[in-house]
């Protein structure tokens, strides 16, 4: 009763605000009281829900800027409506028969879209016009097939080339964008087909309008900025294209049955690499593979160990598996693999990196292909890791979203295969023994010897397979130094390759091949590109060079359309592998480290040597890689300046250069986010964990030591130990023995573990006690399982692209927050009254709702 009758009181006295804060918000709870009572259930609804659609706000103490706070958040969950699903009050028959109208119409919309090709099949039209067909003659045929192809040639050239003013110009890019919206959610192939067709449309003639209308040929140093602008286009434009055709019909491979009969499966030889890896690290893949389910007697387990190491040699006695070594390192790991070949003879021959851990089913989800095609050479599964990478332990997005490389594993593999151009990855992977054999072995010339070696035997005539089904798990990178200096490797062997055995030149490729081959490694070559493009506002700011020589009105009619259509189509086709507008945060923390070794490749492609990715490695506290971080921080303070600049050109510079300069001003800020979230990425979260525990769900139970049993679910596990939930409370003193029992197939197995962490119904075994045979059996039990990495991306969120655009920006003002916390203390205080200034301002800035939680509460306010 006393926030009705004295709220001015009640206020003053609950958050010791000040008089006048108190008197407004007094007010303002009075004009509610008045219009809508408190004690009303929808009131009631309001503020349980408060926490999701003013996150910004439910938990603040109150200040006199929140009226036009919730005025802006309120505003902003009106456009952009946060409860898609939430249950609204009883509406209006009318607006049912309305809403299942619209239903019926879209669903028919996307029925007949997708049906499209059948519809066309069976149309009589089409009956007649195929029987008319086959009466042609094959020249005939030809013929008619060239003419169709140069009239649709024709017109597409003219839509791409013809002139418009600004009002047509409008109207062509609204239509196109209406068209995109209508198809974008229809689902099967042909609306992402035509999606494609919108793009590539859209983007030619963007890139058509800066060739013939945008440099400026009478100044020196405007067509020099405009031209190596245009050039990084290009090169964008260009990738944009052969990635469209390298994943716009993904193959998605299914496993190949094998024989009944074991005697007619092929002996296998399982090599396991290794140079200065930990022991630790390599037992779990060792364990592992001994659990495979294939004959005892056709598999053959050796570790190839490149550093000599005894302790390795005697661990490879213990486990009953082969050691084989070397006197010298030659050629890495391309040499070491060459060099266990000439001991072994198996028909084929797995591939496994030491911390990839294989699952037991992987040779039974990928034999099958080689019994198939005579000609295979190549099976190819994904790499997942098991351990976040630096982007998803720094950004905590991992097991949230998907990870850099889940695109090329995801989707550009399953697109390769569609091709026959599925890439070897170095592991994860099986070959066979006479395809090596026929191109002399491994690659040796380049420092990427796994891409290298599937191009060779590509053009040899083989063919290769991708089974798109994780079938391992291993360590990501755990520093962004590593992280780079792998990237570094990579795009490096990429350039290389590119320079020494070009796929776009030379026999044995098919036309799609080259493109693929082509496009992969053109990727490693974004360096200079992205960093042309961070850059590039900045010579109209500060050298007041006109790199496109356009109206500003003119140049947001053409970019705009390109960027919203290439983003569309690239959400459609690659937003279950990567969020719209993450591979720009990639990209540019990248940019900087791989455009010198690239570069420098392609010069002189026999400089370089190949470097071990380092794995299994601990950080101790949080910290931020000042050095990582250098070239990322002068590119922010280059922009900084640059806003500078502009700022003094809206006041001093011609009228006529305002919306040039608006213009320019809009991509740095675009540009300074991105920085900051390169920035935020450098920051590096500690990690103290040299186990990596992984979530799951499996049936168990727990042993007490006086017998008794209580099942339980697995919830994570990692090498050391495992997380359990009980179905009832147990108070288990810590240190006290248990039992755990698993079961893989129809055996069970007890490990005896020491209670590490008690709380209710869930308890922590640490499992340090183990036999060298408990061991592999736990191994088994756990990473190995067949199904062990299938449910991988049940929590992704769905990509949905001004969310993730948004969500990039956040991320890039962040990371100058996180640079801030880790700036010397005078500093920090010197910058403290900006930082106020900046969180003052960002207070009023909408936020996105929460999702609601599913709750037995929750569910009375949701639609059924």
């Amino acid at each position: 009763m006393i926030t009705h009758w004295f709220p001015y009181l009640y206020l003053r006295r609950r958050y010791d605000c000040h008089p006048l804060t108190a008197l407004l918000l007094a007010s303002c709870t009075a004009l509610a009281w008045l219009f809508l009572r408190l004690e009303s259930p929808d009131w009631q609804r309001l503020i349980e829900q408060r926490q999701r659609w003013y996150p910004h706000l439910a938990s603040k103490v109150p200040s006199v800027g929140d009226p036009l706070r919730i005025a802006l958040q309120s505003l902003w969950l009106l456009v952009f409506r946060p409860w898609p699903q939430a249950r609204r009050r009883a509406a209006p028959q009318w607006m049912h028969r309305v809403g299942d109208s619209n239903h019926r119409l879209w669903s028919r919309i996307g029925v007949f879209l997708s049906g499209l090709p059948e519809h066309a099949r069976e149309s009589k039209a089409v009956q007649d016009g195929a029987q008319w067909w086959r009466n042609l003659r094959p020249r005939q045929q030809h013929w008619l097939n060239y003419s169709c192809a140069a009239v649709a040639l024709i017109l597409l050239v003219v839509c791409i080339t013809e002139p418009f003013n600004y009002l047509s110009q409008s109207v062509f890019v609204i239509l196109l964008w209406v068209v995109a919206m209508v198809i974008r959610r229809v689902p099967g192939r042909f609306p992402t087909l035509l999606l494609i067709m919108l793009s590539l449309i859209v983007s030619c003639r963007y890139l058509w309008w800066r060739y013939t209308a945008t440099l400026n040929w009478d100044s020196p140093l405007d067509l020099a900025c405009g031209v190596l602008l245009l050039i990084a286009e290009t090169y964008s434009w260009l990738v944009l294209v052969f990635g469209y055709i390298q994943t716009c019909w993904p193959l998605n491979r299914p496993p190949a049955q094998l024989p009944r009969d074991t005697e007619l499966w092929p002996t296998v030889d399982l090599l396991i690499a290794t140079y200065n890896e930990d022991l630790s690290i390599v037992r779990g893949t060792v364990y592992a593979a001994l659990g495979i389910d294939w004959p005892r007697e056709k598999l053959r387990i050796s570790i190839l160990d490149d550093g000599n190491r005894e302790e390795f040699r005697l661990f490879a006695e213990q486990a009953g598996v082969n050691y084989i070594t070397r006197s010298d390192n030659r050629h890495a790991k391309a040499g070491n693999l060459n060099q266990a070949l000439k001991q072994l003879d198996g028909e084929l021959v797995a591939i496994f990196d030491c911390d990839h851990v294989p699952v037991r089913s992987f040779l039974q989800l990928t034999v099958g292909w080689f019994l198939r095609d005579p000609k295979l050479a190549l099976v190819q599964t994904p790499h997942h890791f098991l351990s976040p990478d630096p982007f998803e332990r720094n950004l905590d997005t991992f097991r949230h979203q998907p990870n850099e490389g889940e695109l090329f594993y995801g989707l550009v593999q399953d697109g390769n295969d569609m091709w026959n151009a599925a890439f070897f990855c170095g592991s994860c992977a099986v070959l066979r023994r006479s395809a090596l054999d026929d191109i002399g072995g491994f690659a040796v010339e380049t420092v990427t010897e796994d891409a290298h070696t599937a191009l060779r035997l590509h053009r040899k005539g083989w063919n290769s397979a991708y089974v798109r089904i994780p079938q391992a798990a291993g360590l990501a990178t755990e520093s962004l130094s590593a992280h780079i200096g792998q990237r570094i490797r990579w795009a490096r062997g990429m350039a290389q390759i590119f320079r020494t055995d070009n796929p776009l030149l030379g026999k044995g490729l098919t036309f799609f091949q080259r493109i693929c081959y082509a496009n992969a490694m053109l990727h490693f070559l974004a360096g200079l590109p992205r960093l042309v493009f961070l850059t590039a506002p900045l010579a109209f700011l500060l050298l007041h060079a006109y790199i496109i020589y356009a109206p500003a009105l003119m140049i947001i009619l053409y970019v705009i359309p390109h960027m919203v259509h290439a983003s569309l189509t690239n959400s459609r086709m690659q937003g279950e592998y990567r969020l719209t507008f993450w591979g720009e945060v990639y990209e540019t923390v990248l940019a900087w480290y791989i455009a010198r070794p690239t570069t420098v490749a392609l010069f002189n492609p026999k400089k370089g040597k190949f470097n071990v990715t380092a794995k299994g490695g601990l950080m101790a506290e949080d910290q931020f890689d000042w050095g990582i971080a250098k070239p990322y921080l002068v590119l922010a303070l280059l922009n900084i300046v640059g806003l500078g600049f502009a700022v003094w050109r809206l006041i001093y510079g011609p009228a006529t250069e305002i919306g040039t300069t608006l213009v320019s001003s809009l991509w740095v800020i675009y540009n300074l986010l991105i920085v900051g979230a390169a920035v935020a990425v450098a920051a590096e979260v500690h990690q103290v964990r040299k186990s990596h525990r992984v979530q799951a769900k499996l049936p168990a139970a727990v042993r007490l030591q006086n017998g008794r049993f209580y099942p339980c679910m697995l919830v994570d596990y990692s090498e050391s130990g495992t997380g359990v939930e009980l179905d009832v409370e147990l108070s288990l003193p810590i240190g006290e023995r248990v039992f755990l029992m698993m079961q893989r197939g129809e055996r069970e197995f007890l490990f005896s573990g020491i209670i590490s962490r008690s709380h209710k119904n869930f308890i922590a075994i640490a499992l340090n006690e183990l036999s060298s045979q408990q061991k592999i059996d736990y191994v088994q039990c756990t990473f190995s399982r067949a199904d062990a990495w299938l449910n991988w991306n049940e929590n992704f969120e769905p990509d949905r692209p001004l969310h993730s655009f948004i969500d990039v920006l956040r991320l890039g003002a962040s990371g100058y927050y996180r640079l801030y916390q880790y700036l010397p203390a005078w500093t920090r205080s010197l910058a403290r009254p900006v930082m106020r200034l900046l969180a003052w301002l960002i207070s009023y800035v909408p936020r996105f709702a929460k999702a609601a939680p599913f709750s037995s509460t929750s569910r009375s306010v949701c639609a059924p």
